[in-house]
């Protein structure tokens, strides 16, 4: 039994930070995951520009409504999810992620959620439960099942590298060199082909 577990930013929708920096015009709001393991350090420094620029949730949400899957993304997924279990696993929030859900037909994901003021501010962040992605991989292997993970950026290489098979998408010329190991895929049918022959 195989469930194969996707993180969502860079594989199947663009960046959300990168995309709100260029609406916004605030180039600092770019760094990302690729850029920063430390998640905690990233968000907290992303909520202190938030909170400098005067900006809050409904502005993020505004950016993320006009935000698309990437092209082929969603057919990606439906071929998957027609061949076996797919999760998402995601260091976003549900205040970011549901509009993305709905475009890319429902998906299952598990991500983390935002502390939001009356007034819109973000004020903080919970997260799902520490080292989510991996925890996650491990809770579904403790009740039989293998893990397929796929990712691009630093917080996905636990969850791949502790699964029986593991791939970087689209990943940073960085991470590729530092993981010389784990195979590096550019696009959908090199990563379903892939994903196909881990699961015989």
């Amino acid at each position: 039994m195989y469930i194969t577990c996707l993180d969502l930013e860079g594989v199947l929708v663009p960046e959300i930070w990168i995309a709100f920096s260029e609406a916004s015009g605030i180039p600092e709001l770019k760094r990302t995951t690729r850029d920063e393991p430390d998640y905690d350090k990233l968000m907290r420094w992303r909520i202190g520009i938030l909170k400098e620029h005067g900006l809050g949730l409904k502005e993020i949400q505004d950016t993320i409504a006009k935000i698309d899957p990437l092209p082929g993304a969603k057919e990606f997924l439906d071929q998957l999810r027609a061949e076996g279990q797919v999760l998402i696993l995601s260091d976003t929030f549900t205040q970011f992620a549901t509009p993305l859900m709905k475009k890319l037909g429902w998906p299952t994901i598990f991500c983390n959620s935002l502390e939001v003021a009356e007034n819109g501010e973000i004020t903080g962040f919970k997260m799902r439960i520490e080292k989510s992605k991996l925890s996650t991989v491990k809770a579904l292997q403790s009740i039989g099942y293998d893990t397929i993970a796929s990712g691009d950026s630093y917080n996905d290489l636990d969850m791949i590298l502790a699964s029986k098979a593991g791939f970087l998408f689209r990943s940073t010329e960085k991470i590729k060199a530092d993981y010389p190991d784990l195979p590096a895929y550019e696009t959908y049918d090199e990563l379903l082909a892939a994903i196909r022959a881990a699961m015989v």
